[in-house]
Order: C-alpha cells, then structure tokens, then sequence
C-alpha cells in the first residue's frame, strides 16, 4: 500500500502525548513512521553475558500514521491533507488539499 506520508518530508504529530510537535520523517515502515526527536523508550534489558548487569536501553519506536499531518508551510506550521492528480504526461503528483491542490514535490 502506498503511503500518503515518505521519508523525509515535514510532519506535525495531530494526536496523543507529542500532540504539537513537528519534525522530519526518518523512515517509514508498516502503519508507522519513525519522527526524528520523537517516540524513543525505555526498554529494560535482562542480564546476559555482554552486559552482565543488565539495565535499560533507549528503543526508537513509531508514530502511527494516522496520527500525523504533513506542513505544507513552515513558517506557519501549517498542515494539509494529502491527495494525488494524473500529470497529463501520465505521472501521479502528491497535492495538498488545504491549499487548492498546490503540487508538494
């Protein structure tokens, strides 16, 4: 399935505990996208014989897609929906809605 939000594009977190937080999309991979800056963990790590004692480790993990918006303005901070056009030269282009089908990239 084709995702409407890719690597490296500018993105505002809509819902849950980064609510208002933007930042740039390192990856994005099933229904989630790793945001830089954002949804690191603790992960607590038994004892084995490289680390002997154990303890925690930071873990990245993803934000749901539906849970982000793309910003089509960065002064502003301003988000859009993503929608695709048919070029006449028969390519597909990402538009956003917002902004009367403005071309993103």
């Amino acid at each position: 399935m084709a995702h409407r939000i890719r690597k490296d594009d500018l993105v505002k977190v809509i819902a849950g505990p980064a609510k208002g937080q933007t930042g740039k999309v390192l990856a994005v991979s099933g229904e989630a996208a790793i945001v830089e800056g954002m949804g690191t963990r603790v992960r607590h790590v038994k004892p084995n014989q490289l680390n002997p004692r154990g303890g925690k480790k930071d873990v990245v993990t993803g934000i749901s897609l539906h849970k982000l918006a793309l910003v089509v303005d960065e002064k502003s901070g301003k988000t859009s929906r993503i929608g695709y056009v048919h070029k006449v030269d028969g390519g597909k282009a990402r538009v956003a809605r917002q902004l009367k089908n403005k071309e993103i990239n």
